[in-house]
Parts: C-alpha cells; sequence; structure tokens
C-alpha cells in the first residue's frame, strides 16, 4: 500500500478534534492513519471519512501500552516505510468524574492515571515514530496540550489535567531540543475551548476552529518554528 503521499497518524481519531483533525488534513491530500482505542469506533471513523472520499484507514492504539504502540509503528512501516505527521490528540479529563476536582481532595491515582495518558502516552507514540520520520529527514510532531497547562496563569481546580498538560509541554521542548537538525518539527497547541464530548455543549468553538491550529503546525514549511506553544497560530506564554 505505498504512497507517493506524505502520511499522518492522529491518535485518538474517532471523535472531536482528531476526527476533524484527520477529516482536515485528508483533504490537504494526506494518507490518513487514523487510530483509536477502541478499534470499532475507529473504524466507524475511518469510513464516515472514506465516504466523504477521503484517503482514511483506522488501526487501533492503545497509548498506554509500549507493545500498542510499536506495532502501529511496524504497520506503517510495512505499509508505508516513513511517516510525515503525528498529531499526538488522545488524551483524557477525568478530575470531575472521580470527584478529585480541588487539589485538596485529588487522589494520586487520577494523576497517575491522567499521566499515563497525557504525558506516558504521547512519549511512548512519538518515542515509537520518530525512527520512521528520521528515516527521510522529515517530521512535524502536534501535541494537543491545553491553556489549563500555562503556568504564566495557573489556576485552581482540575489539578490531574492541568499537571498533565503541563508536563506534556515540557516533553514537547525536549523533543523539539533533541531533535534540532533533523528537519523534525514538535511544537504544542491549546485548541481553546471547544465543542466536544470533553468540552461540552457550552464551549464557543466549533471543532474547524478548535483543528486549524493543529494542521497548520502539522504542515509548517521546513525553516519554521518548533519548540513552540501556539493557539491561533500565534505563540502563547508557556
Amino acid at each position: 500500500m505505498s504512497t507517493n503521499k506524505k502520511v499522518a497518524v492522529v491518535t485518538g481519531g474517532n471523535r472531536g478534534l482528531g476526527l476533524e483533525a484527520s477529516r482536515q488534513l485528508a483533504k490537504q491530500g494526506y494518507q490518513l492513519i487514523l487510530t483509536s482505542r477502541d478499534e470499532t469506533k475507529g473504524n466507524s471513523a475511518a469510513i464516515k471519512l472514506q465516504n466523504e472520499g477521503l484517503d482514511v484507514i483506522s488501526q487501533p492504539l492503545d497509548v498506554t501500552s509500549d507493545e500498542s504502540s510499536q506495532k502501529l509503528a511496524e504497520f506503517i512501516n510495512k505499509e508505508f516505510g516513513k511517516l510525515d505527521v503525528l498529531v499526538n490528540n488522545a488524551g483524557i479529563y477525568i478530575d470531575a468524574q472521580v470527584g478529585g476536582n480541588s487539589i485538596f481532595d485529588a487522589k494520586i491515582d487520577t494523576l497517575k492515571q491522567t499521566l499515563e495518558t497525557n504525558v506516558y502516552g504521547v512519549m511512548r507514540v512519538t518515542q515509537a515514530l520518530v525512527p520512521l520520520m528520521k528515516k527521510q529527514n522529515y517530521g512535524r510532531i502536534v501535541n494537543v496540550s491545553s491553556g489549563m497547562g500555562q503556568l504564566h496563569d495557573m489556576g485552581g481546580g482540575s489539578p490531574a489535567y492541568r499537571i498533565s498538560k503541563t508536563a506534556l509541554n515540557a516533553v514537547t521542548r525536549i523533543f523539539a531540543s533533541e531533535l534540532q537538525g533533523t528537519n523534525i518539527l514538535v511544537n504544542s497547541v491549546c485548541p481553546g475551548w471547544v465543542k466536544t464530548d470533553m468540552g461540552g455543549a457550552n464551549a464557543p468553538r466549533t471543532l474547524e476552529q478548535g483543528v486549524d491550529t493543529i494542521v497548520w503546525l502539522a504542515t509548517l514549511d521546513d525553516s519554521d518554528a518548533t519548540g513552540g506553544f501556539f493557539r491561533d497560530r500565534q505563540p502563547i506564554d508557556w
């Protein structure tokens, strides 16, 4: 199934920002690999985009599993022999669900579970897939973060989610630094408060608005930014 197209992976691609980012990148001509922890939901999402005439396939991925991440890397290498774009979108926000919305009530287990997906998951998948980018000296990695992780104006509430996104921003900086000179650019993005299952119906932003900067960072020119944090295509404070 080799392709002359650029190849992109979006994690957590079966709904919300992940699904819309998959749609928009495929519309720009990318061969899109949509990944989902739930294989059935991933397949359904891929079929939906295929029915829109887009070049999308689905692969299962549990970002909390080394084995699952390696299997994805092996599949991409076998089918395409390269990877151009990785959007680390998969994430969880469970503070309110487990009654720990104040740091005084937060359970360490809630932090562990959140970090496992939102931070270690990104590291695990990126470690597995970067060799496919290094082979061709090209790659764009976009880590979907949040303004709730900004130390600049850190507030209270949602401690596990906030801490995970601050840590994710550190991961972005470290990867970007260690990849200097490889033409693999790594950036964090705050999509804003978007109408998704996580964001809720009261969110002011549409999915299209939410993914605009994700897609922009995924398609940066060679000399563009790395190690940055962006919202609405503008750098923001860490």
